[in-house]
């Protein structure tokens, strides 16, 4: 083994936040060993690894429908952490609709994102957000229409193949959504976290639904919650110090940020490419107390509810045991090690 790959993605993680502190590159320099982002490999098929996980000696923290769906495909992969940090799923109509609840939605139209990949964990989010809404107000699937906006993509500079898209990303993710909605082609779109809820209220879109005030956990599941933190099997067999490692630094930024809250605040808006005010907004104000890493039930049974969703709507042909997928033997031994800059 010379190279340790992660993928990662514009959204607040631990695992992100470990890279931006430089501890995932200092733990394994003394052993010669490169740490790498998926991204910055020589092959542009390689970040086709956060969503299928087929590079080898690979960690991944992101939205979770890709992990699952990967796994579900027959990807032997292990979940060995779990955070869950609730952000803004928003339901958002023009002002002048006369759409205010989600009541109001019958007859209406609903964007749902298309992205083509392997699992299009966008659709998936969007349309989970619109199902619970709809519950909200008393409507099923079956009183709304769903449009399909396949989302364009960007031209790359001086020409040659298309880039590919990120998953995730910020901002510009939802513009297909909004240029639906100002042409009036839609009634209601989904926007979700920092990015999402800035634009909202820059556009002075009315929010008719944000399911992060939702008090019960497993309706808010969604791609963004929980975000697991998986690995390949193969690595783990062979170097389970590695995996312990490894994971013992993504558990040392929740010490860390609680400590730090101004930074761990600062950091979270850099890896969102947003700002400290919409972070605050989206994520809550105590979002530096939520960058945890565990395997609490609670969190494994929003994974299994997102799961069934995803089975449940044809995102998966087949399905498999979450309890089965998860593996505590690399967080227990994780705890062995010194973890930094925990005070």
């Amino acid at each position: 083994m010379e190279t340790i790959w992660y993928g990662r993605v514009h959204v607040p993680t631990p695992l992100g936040l470990a890279v931006q502190l430089g501890w995932i590159r200092d733990e394994f320099e003394a052993d010669g060993l490169s740490v790498r982002a998926l991204e910055d490999g020589a092959d542009p098929s390689q970040w086709d690894s956060y969503y299928d996980h087929h590079v080898p000696n690979s960690f991944r923290q992101g939205g979770n429908a890709p992990a699952i769906w990967a796994r579900s495909q027959g990807s032997r992969t292990r979940v060995i952490g779990l955070n869950w940090i609730d952000e803004s799923q928003l339901v958002a109509t023009l002002p002048d609709s006369g759409i205010r609840h989600p009541r109001e939605l019958n007859g209406r139209r609903l964007a749902l994102p298309s992205r083509g990949k392997m699992i299009d964990s966008a659709r998936a989010g969007a349309l989970r957000t619109f199902i619970v809404a709809l519950e909200l107000g008393g409507l099923t699937y079956k009183d709304v229409e769903f449009i399909d906006l396949p989302e364009v993509q960007p031209e790359p500079p001086g020409g040659g193949a298309a880039l590919p898209l990120r998953p995730e990303a910020p901002a510009e993710c939802f513009a297909t959504s909004i240029h639906a909605l100002i042409r009036r082609e839609v009634d209601a779109i989904y926007l979700k976290g920092a990015a999402g809820l800035q634009l909202a209220r820059q556009l002075r879109l009315r929010v008719i639904a944000d399911l992060r005030d939702h008090p019960d956990p497993l309706v808010r599941s969604n791609n963004a919650a929980p975000r697991p933190l998986t690995v390949d099997q193969a690595l783990l067999d062979q170097r389970p110090d590695i995996a312990a490692r490894f994971l013992a630094r993504v558990v040392a930024v929740g010490a860390w940020a609680r400590a730090h809250p101004a930074e761990a605040v600062a950091y979270v808006a850099r890896e969102t490419r947003s700002n400290d005010f919409w972070v605050r907004q989206a994520y809550g104000c105590d979002v530096f107390r939520r960058l945890n890493t565990n395997l609490d039930d609670a969190a494994i049974a929003g994974l299994e509810a997102y799961k069934k969703f995803l089975l449940e709507w044809g995102f998966l042909k087949s399905d498999f045991d979450i309890w089965g997928w998860i593996d505590p033997q690399p967080l227990e031994q994780c705890r062995t090690f010194v973890l930094p800059c925990e005070a």
